[in-house]
């Protein structure tokens, strides 16, 4: 089995069929706990990996085919994979909030959808040929949360990542269609997610690169304009 890339928190192999997840960091059984709960729940329903087996702080998925949307919006097809990452989106937070709430363990207050919690073309698979979405991966920060969530987050990762594709965010935002919160609520949502990543690195690693990296990137983040 090999590391595969685009691993930020965890250390996870794959051999071309199946994948195993080690969990790392504080919190690693709850997360570990949390996706397997979700993956069983939503298989069927979104194109997710199987969940094979499982172990304390980690889990044995199946090997989903697709090419990671990142490397696709660097390929030049920003905006296909956008316009497909928000159509995707759009399924997520549509599902049965009954089926949701039982896949985390809680209830949905009015609102409320099921939220991927780091959703992005980082988290996605598509099909290069047809640019259709194979898979959804990395879910272990799912939660009971608005939708504005993940549409910012996604938005995030864009402008932070491949600050030469926000101009094509437009597309994202159409996939996922019906009305989308303004930019005042985007913000403070991209916000507010930077703020938890950077208390997550403390509390995991005080004074630590991670500490400092998402230092940097939630005084970035303020800077922002729409």
């Amino acid at each position: 089995m090999q590391l595969l890339p685009h691993g930020y928190t965890n250390h996870t192999l794959g051999d071309g069929s199946v994948v195993v997840k080690h969990y790392q960091g504080p919190g690693a059984r709850v997360r570990a706990g949390r996706e397997q709960a979700v993956l069983r729940a939503l298989r069927g329903q979104i194109p997710v990996p199987a969940v094979l087996d499982s172990a304390q702080a980690s889990l044995t998925l199946s090997f989903m085919a697709g090419q990671q949307g990142q490397e696709l919006l660097a390929a030049g097809h920003g905006a296909s994979v956008l316009r497909a990452c928000g159509g995707m989106l759009r399924r997520i937070h549509q599902l049965d909030a009954g089926q949701a709430a039982a896949a985390l363990g809680s209830v949905m207050a009015p609102g409320q959808v099921l939220t991927h919690g780091d959703y992005g073309p980082q988290n996605v698979l598509l099909d290069p040929a047809t640019l259709a979405v194979t898979a959804v991966l990395d879910w272990e920060w799912a939660r009971a949360g608005v939708p504005v969530a993940d549409l910012a987050w996604c938005e995030w990762i864009v402008r932070m990542h491949h600050p030469g594709e926000a101009g094509l965010l437009g597309a994202f935002f159409a996939g996922y269609g019906g009305a989308i919160p303004g930019w005042p609520d985007r913000h403070a949502a991209m916000l507010g997610q930077c703020q938890a990543m950077l208390d997550r690195c403390r509390q995991w690693e005080p004074g630590g690169p991670g500490e400092a990296q998402w230092a940097h990137r939630l005084a970035v983040t303020r800077t922002w304009h729409e």
